[in-house]
């Protein structure tokens, strides 16, 4: 007997249909909670070195571009609050009794950090196409410049903003995994077994929670079901959070030095790129896992569990 990912709530000896609902309000409480507390503890720091007005500064560039490279502050305060996200997630799973972060990390039982490592080619083939195509490709087919224009960043916010997004955006890409691939995908999968509820569902939710224009949204949109799928099928996060933290570290690398260029303007040409290379990623990922041996279902201790027909094997 055997369980797809997007069932392993499902599959609990203690689950209960509301107990789903009961993770979902806790991890958005325990979220406003705890992103709020980084951000005034970051704030009083700021007050206590700079004083009024270097809040002030800080709080208007925070408003302007919540991702501005020229200031490094406002990329950790804006990563470092989404970044939170993941103990929230993990916190408030474990606090509605629907077990600890190695359910929502695999079928496994935790990170199967031998396979998330031979996700790693996928993911530099997939972001080297992609930065290929993007910047040399792709802009003269539609009479735009190469490249993504002057120098706009000075040089010491550069440093420090590279430094930000190194650190921080691995845990921010990672939380919003847990969230959107692995609790949302979960607790709908508890509910419906056909996993493509499971699937798109979240999807849209990621998609709504960027503040991007339709283009951009819709780019978000396709690797968020890239994502998705590659959780069911692969029974784990690991591709997903390869594939996020990778692509995330190294576009906003690219853009660091180019403060005042919007993350948010996608694009036709954008979309068009990542219609191209996500399928690539999504075919190099399933076809590293067939030669993997590694389990898409989980078997370990669900023989007391009855588990739907239609649950077995997805």
């Amino acid at each position: 007997m055997t369980v797809a990912y997007h069932r392993l709530f499902r599959a609990l000896p203690t689950y209960r249909w509301w107990k789903p609902i009961v993770a979902a309000v806790l991890a958005v409480v325990l979220y406003l909670v705890f992103s709020n507390a980084f951000v005034l503890g970051v704030v009083a720091v700021l007050r206590a070195v700079g004083g009024p007005d270097a809040v002030t500064r800080v709080y208007a560039a925070l408003q302007a571009d919540p991702l501005d490279a020229s200031e490094p502050l406002v990329m950790a305060l804006t990563l470092g609050s989404i970044a939170t996200m993941l103990p929230a997630v993990l916190l408030a799973t474990r606090l509605a009794g629907l077990g600890g972060p190695g359910r929502l990390s695999s079928v496994a039982g935790r990170l199967r950090w031998g396979w998330l490592a031979r996700c790693l080619v996928p993911a530099a083939v997939f972001m080297g196409l992609t930065v290929l195509l993007t910047t040399v490709v792709a802009p003269p087919l539609v009479g735009e410049a190469v490249g993504f224009g002057p120098v706009t960043t000075p040089p010491a916010a550069m440093v420090w903003s590279m430094a930000v997004i190194v650190l921080l955006v691995p845990l921010q890409a990672t939380a919003e995994e847990y969230a959107f691939r692995g609790f949302a995908m979960q607790a709908l999968g508890s509910w419906i077994a056909w996993p493509v509820v499971a699937i798109v569902l979240p999807t849209l939710a990621f998609a709504a929670a960027h503040a991007y224009n339709p283009w951009g949204l819709a780019d978000v949109a396709v690797f968020g079901v890239a994502a998705a799928w590659l959780t069911w099928r692969t029974g784990g996060l690991e591709a997903a959070i390869v594939a996020h933290v990778l692509n995330n570290v190294v576009l906003f690398l690219l853009l660091a030095p180019f403060a005042g260029t919007p993350s948010s303007d996608g694009s036709p040409l954008g979309l068009a790129v990542t219609l191209v290379c996500t399928p690539l990623y999504v075919w190099l990922v399933v076809r590293a896992f067939d030669r993997s041996g590694v389990s898409r279902s989980s078997t370990g201790g669900l023989a007391s569990v009855a588990v739907p027909e239609e649950a077995r094997g997805r």
